[in-house]
């Protein structure tokens, strides 16, 4: 069951992707980065949601704003930043779903949209990675493009009026999935 401050809070910053597959582990990583830096104030929750695929709606409804994070298929060299808003998102028919691994969200916002409780505003902060598939850590080009993406959160959020404030000391984020050893066997 959701604490009341999951379910209440105005503004989701949610990070998507496997850990387990390279380059797809960049929303949980960011995720990782930036709950190890930084204290955010209660009307905002941060979450790695994984893979949620048809399960994303639920965490999306009755958010006054959202930011994502995740990789995109985009034109472009591995590593390079796009921003997308909810326009950009919503502009284009959603494209067939592959596994039930991927997430849906134009999907979800459509669902939201026709329901009610869809979110104002949403910036979606994606990478074009590299490589996606059984891997374990992401690829160099993707990988020096986490301190991009984090500032590109963090700015969005003083946009919005939430500040995040930066921990002294900052933080190590638990990033089990590259230590090694995981995955042999």
């Amino acid at each position: 069951m959701q604490s009341d401050h999951i379910k209440t809070a105005q503004i989701g910053v949610f990070g998507i992707g496997n850990v387990l597959m390279g380059d797809d582990s960049l929303g949980p990583t960011v995720i990782a980065h930036l709950l190890a830096g930084y204290d955010f104030p209660s009307e905002v929750h941060v979450e790695d949601l994984g893979t949620p695929g048809s399960d994303l709606h639920p965490h999306l409804a009755n958010r006054r704003s959202l930011i994502l994070v995740d990789v995109v298929k985009s034109e472009g060299e591995a590593g390079e930043l796009r921003l997308y808003d909810k326009d950009d998102i919503l502009r284009h028919t959603p494209a067939v779903r592959v596994s039930v691994h991927d997430p849906g969200v134009k999907e979800a916002l459509l669902a939201l949209e026709f329901a009610g409780g869809e979110p104002e505003e949403i910036l979606l902060v994606g990478v074009i990675p590299g490589e996606v598939g059984h891997a374990l850590g992401m690829t160099d080009p993707v990988r020096s493009a986490l301190p991009a993406v984090e500032a590109a959160v963090l700015e969005e959020l003083t946009r919005l009026g939430f500040p995040a404030k930066p921990r002294e000391p900052r933080g190590e984020p638990d990033l089990w999935w590259e230590r090694k050893g995981v995955g042999d066997g």
